[in-house]
């Protein structure tokens, strides 16, 4: 995404970079049976939401959502909402609601009225937000200002999943106010400092004001105007200062606090909006899950759990995570990206991520390395195949550290474990399947099912 800096209206005051992008953790479940809000801006949202709803029925399900915790880490921009949220399928919906933002006039109009009253800004410092204010431009939605959008196959207005994200945002109001200021165009950081600004303006204009009323009478009494102190003028305030000895001074640093716990689980990666010429978003969350895990893991063990990874086994191993088969279309595009960057086949791949899932790292050696192994357990695997009394026992032939019929194969891996393998006769395409074992008689058994 592009970097980009922004001014207020007025150009003189820099906003940070990430205050028009706020990410809220999923909040957690609650009963039924609680108010959608607890403030009267809250309350306002969700009278937005189902004073235009055309179905009774997919709002109670929706608020059902919202309570049982379906709603994913829900990300505020101007004029957006996103969240995912979860529905029958395995794979979450991404659901957006829309809304108006501000214009400059509107802007002018809204922070004027609140720098104007002192008690606006305390109330808005104290997280509420005064009626006056928010009827000044139209802050909160009015019936038909919330346009949701859900990549569910459900057309209501709206969908079960919009109005989760509607009830859910509902609590993120409740909580931070400053969110209406997000939705409708402008952070947080940007608003409290226009108001700053404003503020001193005014307070500065006041003064001089009664500076100049004050000289005016003092001229009217004959008093002497032209000197320092005379006149009615008003000193300047004195700056505070700071010796430069207690600056320069030698001094000692307390110890370093103790490292915080490693959590039990690694975080949620926050959700990615789509965004013109940026990465495809569930890409993005797939490699921000992958990098939180490895993070956890290397914070409580020590250890890189990826280290010496050829770029082949990584990308496997990225397939193997993913969840489904390939049959769905998000699979079948990332096998093909990660088969082309790695130059394989998806052919290829998928086959890897079978022998991934079968042994991890081991089995994938085991499907891409033939070796001799030594006398022992090889040479008395065929012996117990046939005492166990397996049919095809004696069909098995030996060729380095694997044992082939022609429809079935065991191949002995480097950690000892007895893989399984199956083909159609006679092609030599051969697959891995079943769990590997200690003992070829176990291997072959989960292969075969008896």
């Amino acid at each position: 995404m592009t970097a980009h800096r922004h001014r207020t209206s007025r150009g003189d005051t820099p906003r940070r970079p990430d205050d028009r992008r706020r990410t809220f953790p999923r909040l957690a479940p609650r009963s039924g049976d609680d108010a959608p809000a607890a403030s009267w801006w809250g309350d306002a949202w969700v009278e937005a939401l189902e004073d235009t709803a055309l179905d009774p029925a997919r709002l109670a399900r929706g608020r059902s959502y919202a309570g049982r915790g379906h709603v994913d880490a829900i990300t505020v921009t101007p004029g957006r909402v996103t969240a995912y949220v979860h529905g029958s399928r395995p794979r979450p919906y991404r659901t957006d609601i829309r809304l108006r933002t501000l214009g400059d006039e509107e802007w002018e109009r809204l922070l004027d009225i609140a720098a104007g009253r002192p008690d606006h800004i305390a109330a808005l410092l104290d997280k509420d937000v005064p009626h006056a204010l928010a009827d000044a431009a139209e802050l909160l939605p009015a019936p038909g200002d919330l346009i949701p959008d859900c990549s569910c196959p459900d057309d209501g207005l709206p969908c079960k999943h919009a109005a989760a994200l509607c009830y859910q945002t509902a609590r993120i109001l409740d909580e931070d106010p400053f969110v209406l200021f997000l939705m409708r165009g402008r952070g947080e950081q940007e608003v409290l400092a226009e108001l700053t600004r404003r503020n001193a303006a005014r307070s500065a204009a006041e003064r001089a004001t009664a500076q100049r009323i004050m000289a005016e009478r003092t001229a009217n009494r004959g008093s002497m105007g032209g000197r320092s102190g005379a006149g009615g003028q008003i000193p300047p305030p004195l700056l505070a200062t700071v010796p430069a000895a207690s600056v320069l001074a030698a001094r000692s640093l307390p110890a370093l606090p103790d490292p915080l716990p490693v959590p039990p689980h690694p975080g949620r990666p926050p959700v990615y909006p789509e965004a013109a010429g940026a990465p495809d978003p569930l890409a993005l969350d797939l490699l921000a899950t992958e990098a939180a895990g490895r993070a956890h893991t290397t914070l409580r063990t020590g250890r890189d759990p990826l280290t010496g990874l050829t770029p082949w086994q990584d990308a496997v191993r990225l397939a193997a995570a993913h969840p489904g088969s390939g049959l769905t279309a998000s699979t079948r595009a990332l096998y093909t990206a990660l088969a082309r960057a790695t130059d394989r086949s998806p052919t290829d791949l998928a086959r890897a991520v079978a022998a991934w899932r079968q042994g991890g790292l081991a089995g994938l050696t085991a499907l891409e390395e033939e070796w001799d192994p030594p006398a022992g357990p090889f040479d008395r695997a065929r012996p117990a195949l046939i005492a166990a009394g397996f049919p095809d026992g004696p069909a098995f032939r030996p060729r380095h550290n694997r044992l082939s019929t022609p429809a079935l194969q065991l191949r002995l891996g480097r950690d000892g474990l007895w893989y399984g393998y199956e083909s159609d006769p006679g092609r030599d395409d051969w697959w891995p399947r079943g769990m590997p074992d200690t003992d070829p008689v176990g291997a072959l058994t989960a292969l075969t099912g008896h």
